[in-house]
Protein backbone atom coordinates (compact mmCIF):
# COMPACT_ATOMS: atom_id res chain seq x y z
CA UNK A 1 0.00 0.00 0.00
CA UNK A 2 1.40 3.37 -1.03
CA UNK A 3 0.11 6.89 -0.45
CA UNK A 4 1.13 10.06 -2.31
CA UNK A 5 0.74 13.59 -1.02
CA UNK A 6 0.18 16.60 -3.29
CA UNK A 7 3.92 17.13 -3.84
CA UNK A 8 4.32 13.56 -5.07
CA UNK A 9 1.26 13.91 -7.31
CA UNK A 10 2.67 17.12 -8.82
CA UNK A 11 5.98 15.36 -9.48
CA UNK A 12 4.07 12.90 -11.70
CA UNK A 13 1.41 15.05 -13.40
CA UNK A 14 2.01 18.18 -15.48
CA UNK A 15 -1.30 19.75 -14.33
CA UNK A 16 -1.35 22.80 -12.06
CA UNK A 17 -3.97 25.17 -10.63
CA UNK A 18 -6.75 25.49 -11.62
CA UNK A 19 -6.62 22.19 -13.48
CA UNK A 20 -4.94 19.82 -11.02
CA UNK A 21 -7.92 17.82 -9.75
CA UNK A 22 -6.30 15.20 -7.49
CA UNK A 23 -5.53 16.05 -3.85
CA UNK A 24 -4.17 12.79 -2.41
CA UNK A 25 -3.52 9.18 -3.36
CA UNK A 26 -4.82 6.86 -0.66
CA UNK A 27 -3.63 3.56 -2.10
CA UNK A 28 -1.55 2.51 -5.08
CA UNK A 29 -0.63 -0.91 -6.46
CA UNK A 30 1.94 -0.73 -9.26
CA UNK A 31 0.40 -1.57 -12.68
CA UNK A 32 -2.91 -2.62 -11.06
CA UNK A 33 -4.97 -0.02 -9.21
CA UNK A 34 -5.12 3.31 -7.45
CA UNK A 35 -7.47 5.02 -5.01
CA UNK A 36 -7.37 8.80 -4.72
CA UNK A 37 -9.43 11.71 -3.46
CA UNK A 38 -10.47 15.16 -4.50
CA UNK A 39 -11.96 17.65 -2.07
CA UNK A 40 -14.63 19.70 -3.84
CA UNK A 41 -14.74 23.32 -2.66
CA UNK A 42 -16.94 26.27 -3.58
CA UNK A 43 -13.74 28.24 -4.29
CA UNK A 44 -13.18 26.34 -7.56
CA UNK A 45 -13.59 28.68 -10.55
CA UNK A 46 -16.18 26.60 -12.45
CA UNK A 47 -18.77 27.10 -9.71
CA UNK A 48 -19.04 30.78 -10.65
CA UNK A 49 -21.11 29.79 -13.67
CA UNK A 50 -22.11 26.15 -13.06
CA UNK A 51 -24.57 27.03 -11.53
CA UNK A 52 -24.61 30.18 -9.38
CA UNK A 53 -27.80 29.31 -7.48
CA UNK A 54 -27.16 25.54 -7.33
CA UNK A 55 -23.43 24.75 -7.72
CA UNK A 56 -22.77 21.36 -9.34
CA UNK A 57 -19.37 20.07 -10.42
CA UNK A 58 -19.36 19.68 -14.22
CA UNK A 59 -19.32 16.04 -15.30
CA UNK A 60 -16.48 16.69 -17.71
CA UNK A 61 -14.30 17.75 -14.73
CA UNK A 62 -15.21 14.58 -12.84
CA UNK A 63 -14.02 12.60 -15.87
CA UNK A 64 -10.88 14.77 -16.13
CA UNK A 65 -10.12 14.12 -12.45
CA UNK A 66 -10.65 10.39 -13.04
CA UNK A 67 -8.26 10.52 -16.00
CA UNK A 68 -5.66 12.36 -13.89
CA UNK A 69 -5.86 9.62 -11.25
CA UNK A 70 -5.34 7.06 -14.03
CA UNK A 71 -2.38 9.16 -15.14
CA UNK A 72 -0.82 8.99 -11.69
CA UNK A 73 -1.20 5.20 -11.82
CA UNK A 74 0.31 4.85 -15.31
CA UNK A 75 3.11 7.37 -14.78
CA UNK A 76 4.01 5.85 -11.40
CA UNK A 77 4.25 2.44 -13.04
CA UNK A 78 7.07 3.42 -15.43
CA UNK A 79 10.33 1.75 -14.56
CA UNK A 80 13.07 4.01 -15.87
CA UNK A 81 14.28 7.55 -15.32
CA UNK A 82 12.75 9.16 -18.44
CA UNK A 83 10.07 11.79 -18.05
CA UNK A 84 6.69 10.71 -19.40
CA UNK A 85 3.41 12.32 -20.43
CA UNK A 86 0.04 10.64 -20.63
CA UNK A 87 -2.51 11.56 -23.28
CA UNK A 88 -6.16 10.72 -22.72
CA UNK A 89 -7.26 8.87 -25.89
CA UNK A 90 -10.79 7.64 -25.29
CA UNK A 91 -13.72 7.12 -23.01
CA UNK A 92 -16.59 4.64 -23.12
CA UNK A 93 -19.72 3.94 -21.13
CA UNK A 94 -19.78 7.12 -19.04
CA UNK A 95 -22.61 7.26 -16.54
CA UNK A 96 -23.33 10.07 -14.08
CA UNK A 97 -25.53 8.88 -11.23
CA UNK A 98 -25.62 11.76 -8.75
CA UNK A 99 -24.54 15.40 -8.73
CA UNK A 100 -21.29 16.37 -6.99
CA UNK A 101 -21.53 19.57 -4.94
CA UNK A 102 -19.18 21.81 -2.97
CA UNK A 103 -18.26 20.16 0.34
CA UNK A 104 -18.22 16.67 -1.18
CA UNK A 105 -15.13 14.50 -1.21
CA UNK A 106 -14.81 12.33 -4.31
CA UNK A 107 -13.02 9.00 -3.92
CA UNK A 108 -11.74 7.65 -7.24
CA UNK A 109 -11.04 3.96 -7.71
CA UNK A 110 -9.20 3.14 -10.91
CA UNK A 111 -8.30 -0.40 -12.01
CA UNK A 112 -6.15 -1.42 -14.96
CA UNK A 113 -8.18 -3.51 -17.39
CA UNK A 114 -5.43 -3.87 -19.96
CA UNK A 115 -1.95 -2.56 -20.71
CA UNK A 116 -0.44 -3.13 -24.12
CA UNK A 117 2.75 -1.23 -24.91
CA UNK A 118 2.07 2.48 -24.44
CA UNK A 119 -1.72 1.94 -24.33
CA UNK A 120 -3.65 1.67 -21.07
CA UNK A 121 -7.32 0.86 -20.49
CA UNK A 122 -8.85 1.59 -17.08
CA UNK A 123 -12.10 1.00 -15.25
CA UNK A 124 -12.89 4.19 -13.35
CA UNK A 125 -15.39 4.79 -10.58
CA UNK A 126 -16.07 7.88 -8.47
CA UNK A 127 -17.81 7.77 -5.10
CA UNK A 128 -19.18 10.39 -2.69
CA UNK A 129 -20.10 9.14 0.79
CA UNK A 130 -19.92 5.57 -0.52
CA UNK A 131 -22.40 6.23 -3.34
CA UNK A 132 -21.31 5.74 -6.95
CA UNK A 133 -21.57 9.13 -8.68
CA UNK A 134 -19.76 8.36 -11.95
CA UNK A 135 -18.37 5.35 -13.82
CA UNK A 136 -16.46 5.09 -17.09
CA UNK A 137 -13.91 3.13 -19.09
CA UNK A 138 -10.89 5.30 -19.93
CA UNK A 139 -8.10 4.83 -22.47
CA UNK A 140 -4.75 6.60 -22.50
CA UNK A 141 -1.28 6.47 -24.03
CA UNK A 142 1.97 7.09 -22.17
CA UNK A 143 5.02 8.39 -24.04
CA UNK A 144 8.47 9.68 -23.06
CA UNK A 145 8.46 13.49 -23.29
CA UNK A 146 11.29 13.44 -25.81
CA UNK A 147 9.14 11.36 -28.25
CA UNK A 148 6.11 13.65 -28.20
Amino acid sequence: MAEFNIDEIMSRLPHRYPFLLVDRVLDYVDNESIKALKNVTINEPHFTGHFPSHPVMPGVLIIEAMAQVGGVLALSSTDDDKEYLMYFTGIDGVRFRKPVRPGDQIIFEITVLRKRGAMWKFKGEAFVDGDLVCAATLMASVFPKDEV
